[in-house]
């Protein structure tokens, strides 16, 4: 897989039937080419980018440090699966780069990034982030009060990042590319050799893709919900792909 940092670049793919590649700057907005990659290449470029939210506390900048992909149709872990188009999940059917945020267990919100383009119903579940300063810590506290001496369990996970992050279903279809109230920047990408993949979790129903190693995590990072004592190393799940 190429660096996070060379992507597509929007004026240049295309024109002579080769992509041309051009560095992102460390802050710099995700551009529309980052998104339009299937979910398991998207799941991985995504870590270690920064997952940006404007609230009433201020602008929270957050690392994204875990993940898990959903593909499309053909996907009994997926939303769609099945091609199932609804009012819920038509978020899913819009271009790379748009969210998706659903409510489950009557509590909780997930935030999800759209992979692919527009009809191809393919996801990024963010499963867990990282504050990047301590007055982001901070701000995030300031919507989710926890007492556990634990700093991790502020947005170790899908449904308390939301939380910390004030996102709920006003987040929902957005347009990461030009939404001044949610986005991601470029980060710093951590190294094929420090990402790990896993199964993903608590998809119980969803038969032969239990065990499709498309969670995956930056190993080490005590920010990660769950560690995988049979997570295995990138290149190992990649070659299981083939």
């Amino acid at each position: 897989m190429e660096r996070e940092e060379d992507i597509r670049s929007e004026a240049e793919a295309g024109k002579s039937g080769y992509t041309i590649f051009r560095p992102l700057e460390p802050g710099e907005r995700l551009p529309r080419t980052v998104y339009r990659m299937d979910a398991v290449s998207l799941a991985q470029a995504l870590l270690g980018m920064v997952l940006v939210r404007r609230t009433a506390a201020g602008i929270i900048r957050s690392r994204i440090v875990e993940t898990e992909a959903y593909v499309g149709p053909e996907d009994k872990g997926c939303h769609a699966y099945g091609g199932l188009r609804t009012a819920r999940t038509e978020p899913m059917f819009a271009d790379g780069g748009t969210s998706y945020v659903y409510f489950i267990y009557g509590m909780y919100h997930c935030l999800n990034v759209v992979a692919e383009q527009k009809d191809k119903p393919e996801a990024v579940l963010i499963r867990a982030v990282a504050p990047c300063t301590p007055e982001d810590e901070a701000r995030m506290r300031s919507f989710r009060a926890i007492r556990s001496r634990k700093p991790a369990d502020l947005c170790n996970g899908p449904g308390k990042l939301c939380m910390a992050l004030d996102i709920d279903k006003r987040c929902n279809a957005v347009d990461l590319t030009v939404s001044e109230e949610l986005w991601l920047e470029a980060g710093v990408y951590p190294g094929a050799d420090r990402i790990v993949s896993a199964p993903r979790i608590n998809i119980p129903y969803a038969e032969e893709f239990v065990d499709k190693l498309w969670r995956f995590y930056i190993q080490g990072d005590p920010y990660v919900s769950v560690v995988d004592k049979e997570a295995v190393p990138l290149w190992k799940a990649m070659q299981a792909e083939r």
